[in-house]
């Protein structure tokens, strides 16, 4: 199989979505394997990395569609890159398409065959392609909090975890999942009181005994999250509904009781976000201001700190990008019931559910 991988061109994305390990492994089992030119270098991987490797330096995005029977990437297409994609070709990227209704009627009028990373989906019902960036996002987002914490940086000059005699920052976290737990060991170590606010009693229990009572766990009801986001200076939205638009947990009147200078996170931006206030952002303008409360909303968090990024996602996602490979989106979906979950458009229909209720769009499953 021809497979490419195009350099990314969100704002400030540098991920790439193949490293010059997966295109040896690929060029191993027999595959053609194409990447545009200086795709990797925000990766810290240069075109002679990749040709060493066994790849092929073409000088466009447009080269690679043309190319390629298989696109891998990291981000989802951009309206630049809708031209760019043909009838039966293999997409296998992130997609989050409930927050995209304009890239699903793209996916499904071309014909692509749309494999999604974050709705590929194990039997316990784990996400083993979004855990990694989970995990970048989590930690970032305590990180982000910390700095725009910062008075020099808009905020209201709260340090996490404080000082001899002084108060530690609040820190709200709604969603008890990778995000929630890795944000909450960032701010544990950094001294914080951190709450977390979540509706399975038995996830609750073993973050208890994760952080061994050094925070605070709520069910997630209307009341305690009024009170918690009333009480925080650093408020993260970190809820998960595999494949399907966050519900917005946090209005607009819950924000404007948080004093001036905190600081909302909303990992679940790229869902459409779980907190009402919050809007896409970038890394170039990553931040804006209502009640006097800093929003932080960029969907890509973790595209500024590629070098670990990277390698963290391709370690997980070469597995499946070999048997699309090998086998087609067809004979390997029908093999891996895992996989199987991951398909979200094919032959011009959504097939995942969750995206095709979200979205109002006619849902056709893809029998197997």
């Amino acid at each position: 199989m021809k497979i490419g991988v195009p350099k990314e061109i969100k704002i400030s994305e540098n991920r790439v979505g193949m490293t010059e390990a997966g295109v040896k492994q690929l060029i191993a089992d027999g595959h053609q394997v194409y990447v545009e030119d200086q795709a990797g270098v925000g990766s810290g991987i240069s075109n002679q990395a990749y040709e060493e490797a066994g790849a092929k330096i073409l000088p466009s995005a447009k080269e690679i569609y043309a190319t390629a029977d298989m696109v891998v990437k990291v981000k989802e297409p951009l309206p630049d890159e809708y031209e760019l994609m043909r009838e039966n070709q293999i997409l296998y990227t992130y997609l989050h398409l409930a927050a995209e209704p304009e890239l699903t009627k793209a996916l499904c009028d071309r014909k692509v065959k749309a494999i999604a990373y974050e709705t590929i989906e194990s039997a316990s019902g784990g996400l083993p392609l979004l855990v990694p960036m989970s995990e970048v996002a989590g930690r970032m987002a305590t990180q982000v909090g910390a700095y725009y914490l910062q008075k020099d940086h808009g905020g209201k000059g709260v340090l996490l975890g404080g000082v001899t005699a002084t108060g530690r920052a609040n820190v709200t976290i709604l969603g008890g999942g990778v995000v929630g737990t890795n944000a909450a060991k960032m701010a544990v170590g950094l001294g914080a009181n951190v709450t977390i606010l979540d509706v399975n009693h038995s996830r609750m229990a073993e973050l208890d005994h994760i952080f061994d009572g050094r925070i605070t766990t709520l069910y997630s009801n209307i009341t305690n999250i009024e009170e918690s986001v009333a009480q925080s200076d650093l408020l993260i939205g970190a809820v998960l509904l595999p494949g399907q638009k966050a519900p917005h947990l946090v209005n607009k009147e819950m924000i404007s009781t948080m004093t001036e200078g905190s600081v909302v996170v909303d990992v679940a931006v790229d869902q459409g976000g779980c907190i009402a206030t919050c809007k896409p952002t970038s890394h170039k303008q990553p931040t804006f201001e209502i009640d006097g409360v800093i929003h932080y909303c960029v969907p890509n968090m973790p595209g500024v700190v590629p070098r670990t990024s990277t390698y963290a996602l391709t370690n997980v996602t070469l597995w499946y990008a070999r048997m699309l490979a090998e086998m087609g989106v067809e004979e390997a979906i029908s093999k891996d019931k895992a996989l199987y979950k991951g398909l979200n458009v094919y032959d011009g229909y959504v097939t995942y559910e969750a995206v095709a209720r979200d979205l109002n769009m006619e849902y056709r499953p893809y029998k197997i």
